[in-house]
């Protein structure tokens, strides 16, 4: 095996590492605990791969000069800690992209809202004329983008990718919440779950910060930094009769009913966009022009039809407590009727009783499938056991009526019964569409 650079597991980030190194002359070999993981047939035939436990390799990872470790792949790994120890450079492709950049990067972490605010800023970049490579956690992987070299990066940032990235220089960065997520990757403590959060911050220019949320305060006061929060403040809401404006330090820039997006954490993530934006330089009628047309993303909170005038909604994306409990929220300050929910899936060691209080005020009824379903079933009385996805779906809306919602809001990741996030949301739009046909 190359005693230069180990490419730890074979995600869609490290086949992207794989063509860089290439590009530089470098032939890594590459590991995984997997035999056949989906992308081994789209490794080149020169690079060397091998399957097993990665204890198996300890020897091999202590005798490299760079491991390069997929964000799947937790730092604790007792093969990779030990090498690491022994003095090898344990990074990710993160940190490979921005030794190679020398224009501005956008940084955006946060337990929920990142993709979002990820696209806003890509979008206000592209509408005012700059050339932007959007991607990162979301999308293309942050080395593809190099191979269409841009003026501005965009990137949405985990938790796991920052683990391994020293050299970020953020133009502008932020941390929108810290909520519940990955728990059983943080030894179940929020704090160090946080911490890793902000390793954004380290050296960055200008940080943006929620203010009614402590932990993404910046450490460094001494930092160029600007908040965002649903009071008048900085980044804020303004409130005038029945209005609600997106303001900056008090100067009202768009009323909200002009965004495609609704609730109050899309309100939040626009302010976080709209000052993101500000640090580049992005002018603020590209912004404007950006939050009065965009529809939001796929699997975020994603109006699939109205059936008998039931609506249904999609927010597959929401694989933990905190993104549940804002499409809850933004979805009942738009609505008039009741809200029935989906959840389920694998919990991934968080706490659900907040979901408990919705089912107290907000939520009608949840129906709860998936592996960790008995954890949300002791939440309420009108917590209902179902077999699938596809019983809850047609059990809420036998229950609905006219002007009432469903929404698909798991709280849980999706691998126990899906492939991912994503294939979990086509599934659901799909049933709809099949009990669309026969009801309409």
């Amino acid at each position: 095996m190359s005693d230069e650079y180990i490419v730890v597991g074979l995600g869609k980030s490290n086949l992207a590492v794989v063509d860089f190194l290439l590009a530089k002359g470098i032939v890594p070999a590459v590991v995984d605990t997997r035999e056949n993981p989906p992308l081994r047939k789209e490794l080149p035939s020169n690079v060397a791969f091998r399957s097993g436990d990665f204890s198996d390799f300890a020897a091999d990872f202590c005798a490299a000069k760079t491991l390069v470790v997929g964000p799947g792949v937790p730092l604790y790994t007792p093969a990779i800690k030990a090498a690491a120890e022994h003095g090898v450079e344990v990074i990710g492709d993160i940190e490979l992209f921005v030794r190679e950049v020398n224009v501005p990067v956008i940084g955006i972490t946060g337990a929920n809202g990142k993709s979002t605010v990820t696209t806003l800023v890509g979008l206000m970049a592209k509408a005012a004329g700059i050339k932007v490579g959007v991607g990162g956690n979301i999308g293309v992987p942050a080395l593809d983008l190099l191979k269409d070299p841009a003026k501005l990066y965009v990137l949405e940032l985990s938790s796991f990718q920052l683990e391994t990235t020293k050299s970020l220089h953020a133009a502008g960065c932020t941390i929108l919440n810290v909520t519940e997520d990955h728990m059983d990757r943080y030894e179940f403590d929020i704090e160090k779950y946080a911490e890793a959060k902000h390793i954004i911050y380290k050296n960055a220019y200008h940080v943006i910060y929620n203010r009614f949320d402590q932990r993404t305060f910046p450490k460094d006061q001494s930092v160029d930094k600007v908040s965002f929060g649903d009071d008048d403040r900085e980044y804020g809401l303004v409130k005038e009769a029945n209005h609600t404006y997106l303001a900056k330090f008090g100067r009202k820039i768009m009323d909200v009913a002009d965004m495609k997006i609704a609730g109050k954490h899309n309100q939040m993530n626009a302010l976080a966009a709209m000052a993101l934006a500000d640090v580049v330089g992005i002018n603020e009628n590209a912004q404007v022009e950006t939050l009065k047309t965009f529809t939001g993303l796929e699997h975020r909170c994603q109006f699939v039809a109205e059936i008998k005038g039931v609506k249904f909604y999609n927010d597959s994306k929401a694989t933990n407590v905190g993104s549940t409990l804002a499409a809850v929220d933004g979805l009942s300050s738009v609505t008039q009727g009741d809200l029935f929910l989906l959840a389920g899936g694998i919990g991934k060691g968080q706490n659900f009783s907040p979901i408990g209080d919705l089912l107290k005020t907000q939520i009608k009824e949840m129906y709860c499938f998936g592996r960790d379903a008995k954890d949300l079933l002791v939440l309420g009385d009108n917590a209902i056991s179902v077999a699938d996805m596809k019983e809850g779906l047609r059990k809420a809306f036998e229950a609905a009526k006219p002007g009432d919602v469903v929404l698909l809001a798991p709280a849980c990741a999706s691998m126990d019964m899906f492939k991912n996030f994503e294939e979990r949301g086509d599934v659901f739009v799909s049933l709809v569409r099949e009990l669309e046909s026969k009801e309409c």
